[in-house]
C-alpha cells in the first residue's frame, strides 16, 4: 500500500517529514500505515538530519489566575500546575491538555524526561493531600494522549536527581523518603517496555541532587546527606550505562560558590557542561569551571537551562519568587541575550522542565 496514492514513497515521505509535530495526532489518525511510519526512529532520524526537527520547552509551569478571580481579601491557594510547551523557532506557546480524571494540575515538583516523542511525568508531591507521590505518567506527542506508567518502585521518593538518554531509558537517583531520609538508590525506567528495574546505589546519601545524561553517562550532582539538612555536597558521581557501574567519585566536582542550592546545569552535544549559578553562567571544560557570561536580572533565579542542538542556550526562569516568568537565548559567538516573546497565560512559576526535540 502507498503512503500517498500515486506519489513515490520517497516523495511522501517528505510530505510527512515536513508536517509540524501539532499535526502528527491528526497524521497519526488517518490511517494505520501512516500512524506506522510516524512512529518509526528512523522517521524521526531522518527528520532531524534534514533539518525539520522541531525542538520543544517542555516545563511545569503554574497556571497564572487573573487578579479579578481570586477576589478581594482571599488566601491565595496553591498553584495549580500544568505543562506549557514552547516551539523555539516559532515562538508558540501552547498547553498540553490534564492528565485524565487530574483536575488539580500536576503533582508539585515533580520531574519530566524526554525519551524518542514522549514526555514522562514522575514523582512530586500530591496537591491536595502533599503526599509523596510514585505516579508516572506518559504523554505521546505523536496521538496527544496521556497513559499510566508503572509506578516507581522502591517506595516514595520525591527531590530526586532525574535525566534521559532521549532515546529509550530515564534515570533516577537520590532524593528522600516520606520520613525525609537522603537516599542512594538509584532506578532506570524504560518507556517503550514500561519497566523498572534497579541500579546499584551510589557511593553517598544525595537529597535535592541534580541529574545530567550525556556521554553516556548519568552524572548526578550536588545534594547533602541526611544528617547534613541543606548543606549541599560538591561531589558528583556518574553511572555509566555501558559497564553498569558507578565510577569514583568526583570530590571537588562543584566550586564552593555553587553549593548553596541545586545548580542548574544542562550538557552540550560537545560534551560541555553548563550550570547557572546566582547570576553567573558558568561552563565546565578540562575539569574547571569558567565563567562565560552574566545572565540577565530578570531570568537569574533560573528554574531551568537547555542546550539547543546550535550550541544556543536557553534558560527559563524569574527576578525572584513570585515575578514573572520569563525566557532567554544565549549565543557563545556573540554572548548575546535575546528575550523569548511570551504572553501572560505562561508567566507563571516553573518548577521544572525537559528539552524535545521531534
Amino acid at each position: 500500500m502507498e503512503l500517498i496514492p500515486d506519489l513515490p514513497e520517497t516523495v511522501a515521505r517528505e510530505c510527512l517529514i515536513r508536517a509540524s509535530y501539532q499535526q502528527f495526532p491528526l497524521i497519526a489518525s488517518v490511517c494505520k500505515l501512516w500512524q506506522r511510519e510516524i512512529s518509526l526512529p528512523d522517521f524521526f532520524r531522518h527528520r532531524k538530519d534534514s533539518g525539520h526537527s522541531q525542538e520543544l520547552v517542555v516545563l511545569s509551569q503554574a497556571r497564572v489566575e487573573p487578579v479579578s478571580e481570586l477576589g478581594l481579601g482571599k488566601a491565595i491557594p496553591t498553584p495549580v500546575y500544568g505543562v506549557s510547551v514552547h516551539e523555539l523557532d516559532s515562538g508558540l506557546w501552547t498547553e498540553l491538555p490534564p492528565f485524565p480524571g487530574k483536575s488539580n494540575g500536576l503533582p508539585l515538583f515533580c520531574r519530566l524526561a524526554s525519551v524518542g516523542s514522549d514526555l514522562v511525568v514522575l514523582g512530586g508531591l500530591d496537591p491536595v493531600t502533599w503526599r509523596t507521590s510514585d505516579s508516572v505518567f506518559i504523554f505521546s506527542f505523536l496521538t496527544s494522549t496521556w497513559r499510566k506508567g508503572t509506578n516507581m518502585p522502591g517506595g516514595p521518593r520525591s527531590f530526586f536527581a532525574c535525566a534521559s538518554d532521549s532515546e529509550r531509558n530515564v534515570f533516577v537517583a537520590g532524593g528522600h523518603d516520606e520520613d525525609k531520609n537522603a537516599m542512594t538508590s538509584a532506578l532506570t525506567y524504560d518507556v517503550a517496555e514500561d519497566r523498572w528495574a534497579f541500579l546499584p546505589g551510589m557511593s553517598r546519601e544525595r537529597d535535592e541532587c541534580t541529574g545530567v545524561f550525556h556521554g553516556g553517562k548519568f552524572h548526578v550532582i550536588g545534594g547533602y546527606a541526611t544528617e547534613e539538612q541543606g548543606q549541599f555536597s560538591k561531589t558528583a558521581e556518574s553511572f555509566d550505562v555501558n559497564t553498569f557501574r558507578w565510577g569514583p567519585l568526583a570530590h571537588d566536582f562543584l566550586s564552593s560558590g555553587m553549593t548553596t542550592w541545586p545548580p542548574v546545569c544542562a550538557a552540550a552535544e560537545n560534551g560541555d557542561l553548563y550550570a547557572c549559578c546566582r547570576r553567573d553562567l558558568m561552563v565546565m571544560r578540562g575539569g574547571t569551571w569558567q565563567k562565560v557570561g552574566n545572565i540577565p536580572a530578570d531570568v537569574c533565579n533560573v528554574s531551568y537551562l537547555a542546550v539547543r542542538r546550535s550550541g544556543k542556550l536557553v534558560v527559563i526562569g524569574s527576578a525572584r519568587y513570585g515575578e514573572p516568568s520569563v525566557g532567554y537565548t544565549w549565543d557563545m559567538s556573540d554572548s548575546r541575550w535575546v528575550k523569548l516573546e511570551t504572553h501572560e497565560k505562561y508567566e507563571g512559576h516553573v518548577q521544572t522542565g525537559c528539552f524535545l526535540e521531534i
